[in-house]
């Protein structure tokens, strides 16, 4: 008895899903203008992050005698 084949097609993500629905919607410029955004985002993000961590390093230091 032989196993039925398999599909080896890739269901989309929502992501990819959403990147495809943006380019109909959206010209090029756009989309490279909102994904610039959102890249600026997550770095801001990510240096409130840090800066939280060096605040917190240096409060640390400044109780130890």
């Amino acid at each position: 008895m032989q196993a039925a084949p398999v599909r080896a097609t890739a269901i989309p993500s929502v992501t990819d899903a959403l990147r495809a629905v943006e380019s109909l919607l959206m010209s090029a410029g756009q989309r490279t203008a909102r994904r610039n955004a959102w890249t600026s985002v997550l770095e801001d993000r990510r240096r409130a992050k840090d800066r939280v961590e060096a605040e917190r390093v240096l409060e640390q230091a400044a109780t130890r005698p």
